[in-house]
C-alpha cells in the first residue's frame, strides 16, 4: 500500500499545484491518494482548478508513479516531513498553506513539532544599527533562558544575531532557509550553520541542492510565521522581508511585536508602521515581554487526558463546543466539519487540535476526525 506521504510528494511534481491547492484537495477528497485517482470532472469541483490546471494534471499525472517517486526522493533527501506524518510541525499545519514537503537537518525536538514547546520568531533588517543588535541579543538571550526556541531565517543582521545569542544562552534555535537544507547562504554563515545543526534545526520547503533564489525568501517567511507563536520585529525599513513575515503572522493569528525606534531612523520605519497598525510594543522591561509571551495559549498548557466515564466533560468555550457538536462517533472530513460549523477553516483546525489534546477528539488519516 502506497503511503499518503507519497501522494503529497507526487502532487508537488505537477506544475501549477502549490500548497494552497493541495490543502483544498485534501479537504475536498479527505486524502491526496483519493484525489490522485479522481476524475477530471471530480477535480473540477475543487476551487482553483481551472481548465489549464486540470489539463496539466491529466497530462502529468499519468507519467508519475507515487511509490517509486517517494523511494527515489528519500534516497536524495533522507530527512523530510509531509502533512501526513505525525511529526509534521502542528502549528505550521494549522496555516492555510503548509509546505507539502518540509526538509530538515539537525536535532529534532518532538515537543517543538507538537507545539508543546513555545517558539518565537525574531526577524529584521540585514543592516541593523547597534541599537537593534543590542536589543536582539538581549531578547534572544532572555527567550532562550526561559525555555523558548528562537526561530529566524539565518540571513545577515538581525537573523544571525538572534541565532547566535540563543545558542550562547544554551537554548535551541531553528533556521528557516530559502535554499536546500544542505546549501549555506550567505556563505559567511557557514560556521553558524554548523552550530545550529548541533543546537537546533535548519528547515526548508526546497529539496537538497536548491540554490538561493530571490523568489524563495519571501515565501520562506510564511514558514517562520507559521512555526512561531509570536513574531518579534527588531528593526525593519518600510521595504523589508520582516514586514512580509509580520503580515503572514497577522494572517495566521499570531501576535506581532515591534521594537520602537526614532522617527528619523531608516531601519525603524517598518517597526513604527507596524506599531501604528496595532503591533505590541517591545519595551525595556523584558520581564513584561516574557509574561506577555507566556500568556499566549500554549498547547502544553492543555493536559491530554482520557475523561473517566463517571466524570462530566470539561467546560468548553463556545467555539470549541460548536466544533464538538459537529462531530460524531463516525469519522468526518475536515471540510465537512467546517461546513457544519460555519467557522473559518483556520479556527476549526485550531479547535480540533485543542480538543484532540484534551482527549475528546481523535484524528484519523486523511484529515478525518471523530469523538474519542
Amino acid at each position: 500500500m502506497v503511503e499518503e506521504g507519497a501522494y503529497w510528494l507526487a502532487w508537488t511534481q505537477i506544475s501549477g499545484i502549490g500548497p494552497v491547492l493541495l490543502r483544498r484537495l485534501q479537504q475536498h477528497f479527505g486524502t491526496l491518494a483519493t484525489a490522485w485517482n479522481a476524475t477530471k470532472v471530480q477535480l473540477g469541483e475543487v476551487e482553483g482548478f481551472g481548465f489549464q490546471t486540470l489539463e496539466k494534471v491529466v497530462q502529468q499525472r499519468s507519467r508519475l508513479h507515487p511509490e517509486q517517486l517517494f523511494i527515489k526522493h528519500q534516497q536524495e533527501n533522507p530527512h523530510f516531513w509531509t502533512p501526513a506524518d505525525a511529526d509534521y510541525p502542528r502549528l505550521l499545519l494549522e496555516t492555510p498553506s503548509p509546505p507539502p514537503i518540509l526538509y530538515y537537518r539537525g536535532e529534532v525536538e518532538l515537543q517543538e513539532n507538537l507545539g508543546q514547546k513555545p517558539m518565537v520568531g525574531i526577524v529584521g533588517t540585514r543592516q541593523p544599527s547597534e541599537y537593534g543588535i543590542r536589543w536582539t541579543r538581549q531578547i534572544s538571550t532572555a527567550l532562550a533562558k526561559n525555555g523558548f526556541t528562537v526561530v529566524s531565517g539565518m540571513a545577515e543582521g538581525i537573523d544571525t544575531e538572534s541565532h547566535i545569542a540563543a545558542m550562547k544562552a544554551g537554548g535551541r534555535t531553528i533556521a528557516v532557509l530559502g535554499t536546500g537544507v544542505d546549501v549555506i547562504y550567505p556563505h559567511k554563515n557557514r560556521d553558524l550553520y554548523k552550530q545550529i545543526l548541533t543546537a537546533g534545526l535548519v528547515v526548508s520547503e526546497y529539496p537538497t541542492k536548491t540554490p538561493p533564489d530571490r523568489t524563495h525568501f519571501p515565501r520562506r517567511n510564511r514558514i517562520i510565521a507559521g512555526l512561531s507563536r509570536a513574531i518579534l520585529v527588531m528593526e525593519a525599513p518600510l521595504k523589508s522581508g520582516a514586514l512580509i513575515t509580520a503580515t503572514y503572522a497577522n494572517e495566521f493569528g499570531r501576535d506581532v511585536y515591534a521594537l520602537p525606534g526614532r522617527l528619523d531612523d531608516h531601519p525603524s520605519q517598518g517597526c513604527l508602521k507596524l506599531l501604528s497598525q496595532g503591533a505590541s510594543f517591545i519595551l525595556k522591561e523584558l520581564d513584561e515581554l516574557l509574561t506577555m509571551l507566556g500568556a499566549i495559549p500554549q498547547i502544553d498548557r492543555v493536559e491530554a487526558f482520557t475523561a473517566p466515564e463517571q466524570l462530566s466533560l470539561p467546560t468548553l468555550s463556545p467555539e470549541l463546543q460548536t466544533v464538538m457538536n459537529a462531530l460524531s462517533c463516525e469519522a468526518l472530513s475536515f471540510d465537512f466539519i467546517v461546513q457544519q460549523t460555519g467557522i473559518p477553516a483556520g479556527s476549526v483546525s485550531g479547535a480540533l487540535l485543542q480538543l484532540e489534546l484534551m482527549g475528546l477528539v481523535s484524528q484519523l488519516p486523511g484529515m478525518r476526525y471523530q469523538k474519542s
